[in-house]
């Protein structure tokens, strides 16, 4: 049993590809990333979520060798992100929220110069190309200048671009920002086939609540510089539900002056709040069919009634108002974050 236990423990530890341990980074008296903890394992989409300023940015820089710790440590493929920094580049491609072009060169022209940058053979760096921009949808914009190209165009570049090298982690940060719906689409699509069908493994910083739910195995909610919370979405709404009340939606057709005064004076209710056309029933428990079985008997029609805590921006809010900064600066940036993506 104990060999067991030991070679269990053994397989895990291989297939852990980045590996953070108390890393934290100060600039003067303001910390920006507090003692982060995390593992990333091999072929894993992991997001890294919260508003500007909660220090997603400054933990990708830290990881790729772009700025030092001031604490801790980061490993990535059992390379140290500070003593093996041109070794951990080597294996990890890097894509910021807005990628450098050569805008007067075309796109071909521009991956053949990271593929000399990289020291890729001719040979090799010209059949990648023409693959990488099969993949990424640019096959017949490649002889274009990327100064015309749109944002969409440019990110799906920026994927060709990383992957020129072909690395076996890439970091991504804000990789969906500004893009229109298909493009982003097509970008999330693509994040996914390389992970899933590569077994690359892909981090991704994004206030983008929306598009981190869609694709992510798991994800890491900052909070002032503070991982509080990381897991599935579903494992984080079921811990929101059993640590916080509980929180119902009930829509009805043509909702009335009464409406809410009823709600009021059911058996267990705590507190009624309106957004719009849907009402939020706070409670110490389930209540979900009392509250039913009232709307109904009360002649509304009802439209729908479902648990609130298992859409991201939910979990993110009861998660900050856990992390008891009510009153801090960075909460109302996170409210400002959430209310954008709700």
């Amino acid at each position: 049993m104990e060999r067991t236990r030991t070679s269990e423990t053994a397989r895990a530890a291989e297939n852990e590809v980045i590996k953070i341990s108390g890393l934290t980074k100060r600039y003067g008296e303001k910390t920006t990333v507090d003692h982060l903890d995390l593992t990333v394992c091999r072929g894993e989409i992991f997001g890294l979520l919260g508003p500007n300023g909660a220090g997603k940015t400054t933990t990708t820089l830290m990881l790729t060798g772009l700025t030092e710790p001031t604490e801790g440590s980061a490993v990535i493929g059992g390379l140290d992100c500070v003593r093996d920094t041109m070794r951990v580049k080597k294996i990890v491609g890097y894509m910021p929220d807005n990628v450098g072009f050569y805008g007067d060169l075309t796109a071909r022209e521009n991956l053949r110069f990271t593929a000399a940058l990289n020291a890729i053979d001719k040979k090799t760096g010209e059949e990648r190309m023409e693959e990488l921009l099969y993949r990424v949808g640019l096959e017949k914009a490649g002889d274009q200048k990327v100064g015309t190209y749109s944002r969409g165009m440019r990110q799906r570049l920026g994927v060709a671009d990383v992957l020129m090298k072909d690395p076996e982690v890439i970091v991504m940060d804000e990789p969906t920002l500004g893009i229109d719906p298909e493009g982003m689409r097509e970008l999330l699509l693509l994040i996914r086939d390389l992970a899933k069908r590569e077994s690359r493994t892909i981090l991704i910083s994004s206030h983008q609540l929306y598009q981190i739910q869609q694709i992510c195995d798991r994800v890491g909610l900052f909070v002032a510089g503070k991982l509080v919370a990381c897991g599935t979405v579903e494992e984080l709404a079921e811990q929101t539900r059993r640590d916080s009340r509980c929180l119902t939606e009930v829509r009805v057709r043509d909702p009335d002056e009464g409406f809410g005064e009823m709600l009021r004076a059911l058996d267990g209710v705590c507190s009624v709040g309106r957004e719009g056309g849907r009402y939020l029933v706070g409670s110490e428990q389930d209540i979900a069919n009392r509250l039913a079985e009232a709307v109904l008997a009360n002649g509304y029609t009802l439209v729908s009634l479902a648990p609130c805590g298992d859409s991201l921006d939910e979990i993110y809010r009861r998660y900050f108002e856990k992390a008891g900064h009510e009153d801090d600066s960075s909460n109302r940036k996170s409210k400002r974050f959430i209310s954008r993506n709700r």
